[in-house]
């Protein structure tokens, strides 16, 4: 079992910056793989990215690539979304995510925190 709580959420101008942040939790945390995810209003769940504990991290689509960076502390088993540049179609609920790397679905779930980029 893993839980997931994010928190840095807020709102922020456009070309702002934000850190999300996500601690995990739960006897299987430390071996999972983290992501990050999004949902804006009326879309889809979009995968942002993804990290493993040992630092390597992969990225979705270029309108995030140079611009959001993730990050792990394995000592404080957080992961992190640093978000610079930010345009209003960022705004969304960001969710964490955890899986067993052996599997492909993500089967644990933060509660989500809202971002708002105002224009």
């Amino acid at each position: 079992q893993v839980q997931l709580v994010e928190s840095g959420g807020g709102l922020v101008q456009a070309g702002g910056s934000l850190r999300l942040s996500c601690a995990a939790s739960g006897r299987s945390s430390s071996n999972a793989n983290m992501g990050w995810f999004r949902q804006a209003p009326g879309k889809d769940r979009e995968f942002v990215g993804s990290i493993t504990w040992s630092g390597s991290a992969t990225y979705s689509a270029d309108s995030i690539r140079g611009r959001f960076t993730i990050s792990t502390n394995s000592a404080r088993n957080t992961m992190y979304l640093q978000m610079n540049s930010l345009k209003p179609e960022d705004t969304a609920v960001y969710y964490c995510a955890a899986r067993p790397p052996y599997l492909s679905k993500w089967n644990y779930w933060g509660q989500g925190t809202q971002v708002t980029v105002s224009s």
